[in-house]
């Protein structure tokens, strides 16, 4: 087995998931295996779509197939088929990406796919929720200056969570009062300017590490480490991808 392919174990998982197998309306893809270890091979390299190596065959097909996956929301759609989570707590944070110049394109397309400008430079964020072993439920991508609490109602929605963990950055009214008519505990340092603060459960909140673990594990796709798509849809589909396989390993 090469660097960067699926384990026979995690194929076995991840075929019946896919489009194009036996048996599914159209035509059949080729070697659905083949394809996505062309996609791990350039998400854990970072290299460039025309670097792919021609076992994988024409880089370009395989470039045209990622893309039709990732606006189709194939590869979002996988991600949620191999979760079994621990809903007895969540946790919340976010990532900033660095965007390479590559990622740049027309200025007034920036905001539309995920792009803009903060401390880091021209970036993203990636904001999650991860369950209470640290296992990813949900991923969302905004402009890299987007303020963390403004996706946590989105993240959150429809989530019968014990109790949920997050930064400073979270105390807000908003999800406070969501927190309370869901019946969860919020476990959220309060701000200095609330008048009365919270009581934190100190040693449920160190358990927030576990987001921040996730965050080093997908950053080994260096294709995530640093934002080289120009569409937010691609490198969405890339974090899927690479969220997926922190289910299976």
């Amino acid at each position: 087995m090469r660097r960067y392919e699926l384990k026979d174990a995690d194929w076995a998982r991840l075929a019946p998931l896919l489009p194009g197998k036996a048996g599914d309306a159209g035509r059949s893809a080729a070697d659905n295996r083949l394809f996505l270890n062309a996609v791990l091979w350039i998400a854990r390299s970072g290299a460039p779509w025309r670097d792919l190596p021609e076992r994988f065959g024409p880089w370009n097909s395989t470039y045209r197939r990622f893309r039709r996956w990732a606006q189709k929301g194939v590869w979002q759609r996988v991600f949620e088929a191999v979760q079994d989570p621990d809903l007895d707590w969540a946790m919340l944070d976010s990532t900033s990406v660095r965007a390479h110049q590559h990622a740049a394109g027309q200025k007034s397309s920036a905001l539309a796919e995920a792009l803009g400008r903060s401390r880091g430079g021209f970036t993203s964020k990636l904001h999650v929720v991860v369950d209470a072993l640290g296992n990813p439920l949900r991923l969302r991508l905004t402009p890299g200056q987007q303020a963390d609490c403004t996706v946590a109602a989105d993240l959150l929605a429809g989530l019968a969570v014990g109790a949920v963990l997050a930064d400073k950055a979270y105390d807000t009214d908003a999800l406070v009062a969501g927190c309370a008519q869901t019946g969860a505990a919020l476990v959220v340092p309060s701000k200095r300017s609330r008048r009365v603060a919270r009581v934190l459960d100190r040693n449920l909140y160190a358990d927030r590490n576990k987001v921040e673990r996730f965050f080093n594990r997908l950053k080994q796709y260096r294709r995530l480490a640093t934002r080289y798509e120009k569409t937010g849809a691609s490198f969405l589909a890339f974090a899927h991808c690479a969220a997926t396989l922190v289910w299976l390993l």
